[in-house]
Order: structure tokens, then C-alpha cells, then sequence
């Protein structure tokens, strides 16, 4: 099964606008996150979705650059331009990214997706953000193309159009069937996501102690490493 990746990502966030094209340790933040999904076992294709707004071009122009497919769409109903990346790419199963993870994990991704694709136990969603034992920042949402579609005639309101997946992660949801995906020990008091500009210090920190920038280390080095 075709399985893709999907990047969304824009430059006007609002705390901290052009973070995704920042430097960290010599490349563009997206270029690094870009190079650690490449180590995924499962992954067949990288797509970055943003918008069609003028100032996105230099999203479109890196992608080139990375030689991975773009889609334009949307800039506030995100799950529309999910669906529509997602068809362009053919893709069956679906891995939900976001920008502002320098630091993602494939062993983690390909392991959610294998969860997924557990047989003989079925599930639309599954994800490793549903009982949060990660750092935030390593966050895998994994769906079938099947549930995209559903998702994209159901959600109907503003927020669950702009969050792409808040729908079938509401309590009471019965809609669909998920599957939380989590680690042996909590960890989730660490952020390593890039929403501010002591956010980018910190992963900036990270990446040059390790020297992440010539060696992609997996998630458990980098936690040894920061809880030393």
C-alpha cells in the first residue's frame, strides 16, 4: 500500500512567522525534518502541503529543491488540502506531519504505521498524540485514504476543518476506530516542537551537542542525551 507522508506547512505562523525555512545547523528547519522522515523504512513519498497564498511560494520553491512533491490549497481549511495532496499522490495510507518537528522520528512513524496495519485488528486512526507518553514534537497521525474521505464529508465545522483529525478524536465519537499507539515510559514532558523562538534554541541546542546535522540519530539517543 502506497504509503505518504504529508507536510502541512505555511509562513505565517503566528508566533514566530518563516519558522519552517529557519536555519538549524546549516539547512532550512523543514530541510532537516524533511532529511529525518527520508529514514523511514515505510514511507513511499514526502508531500509538503501548504497554501496558495503568494507568501508560501518559498515553501513550493524548497520542495523543488528537497525533489518532493508540493500541494497548494487551502490555508484555512487544512483538511481539504490534506485530502486533496493525498489524491494527487495516490496515496492509501496517509501519515499526518507537521512542520514544526525538526526533530520527528521514523522508528516512531514506521511503528504507528505498522500498528495500523496490524492484521486481523483493524482500526481507521491511529496515533501517538491520543495518550500522550512522547515528546511533543514527534507526534505520527496514521489513516487510510478511506478515512480521509469520510473525515472530509463529516467535519463541517471552521476548527475540525483547520485541525484536520479533531473530529474523530472527540469523546463520544463513534464514527470511527482508533488505536493510541504509546511509548514504554512517559516522556511527555519534553517539547520538542518549534512554536517560539526559545522553541528553536532549544532543538537548535540539541542539534549541534549531537551533531544531528551529519548523523540522524533515533529518538532514544536524543533522549539520553538531553536527559543527561
Amino acid at each position: 500500500m502506497k504509503t505518504v507522508a504529508i507536510i502541512q506547512a505555511r509562513m505565517t505562523s503566528t508566533r514566530l512567522p518563516g519558522k519552517v525555512l529557519m536555519d538549524l545547523a546549516g539547512k532550512p528547519m523543514l530541510s532537516q525534518q524533511i532529511r529525518r522522515l527520508r529514514e523511514s523504512m515505510r514511507i513511499n513519498e514526502i508531500v509538503i502541503a501548504t497554501t496558495v497564498n503568494r507568501t508560501d511560494d518559498p515553501l513550493v520553491q524548497l520542495a523543488d529543491r528537497e525533489h518532493v512533491r508540493w500541494f497548494r490549497g487551502s490555508e484555512t481549511d487544512v483538511l481539504s488540502r490534506y485530502f486533496g495532496a493525498a489524491r494527487e499522490a495516490a496515496a492509501e495510507i496517509v501519515i499526518r506531519i507537521t512542520s514544526d518537528c525538526p526533530l520527528i522520528d521514523a522508528g516512531i512513524i514506521d511503528n504507528v504505521v505498522g500498528e495500523l496495519l496490524q492484521p486481523g485488528d483493524p482500526c481507521d486512526y491511529c496515533a501517538n498524540i491520543l495518550d500522550r507518553t512522547y515528546p511533543r514534537g514527534l507526534d505520527a497521525e496514521v489513516f487510510t485514504i478511506e478515512t480521509l474521505n469520510r473525515l472530509d464529508k463529516l467535519a463541517s465545522s471552521p476548527s475540525d476543518r483547520e485541525h484536520v483529525t479533531s473530529y474523530l478524536r472527540k469523546p463520544g465519537c463513534a464514527e470511527f476506530t482508533l488505536n493510541s499507539v504509546k511509548d514504554t515510559e512517559d516522556n511527555s514532558d519534553f517539547r520538542w516542537t518549534v512554536d517560539t523562538q526559545v522553541d528553536l534554541d532549544v532543538v537548535r541546542d540539541i542539534y549541534d551537542g549531537l551533531g544531528l546535522s551529519k548523523k540522524p540519530l533515533p529518538y532514544r539517543d536524543i533522549l539520553r542525551y538531553v536527559r543527561s
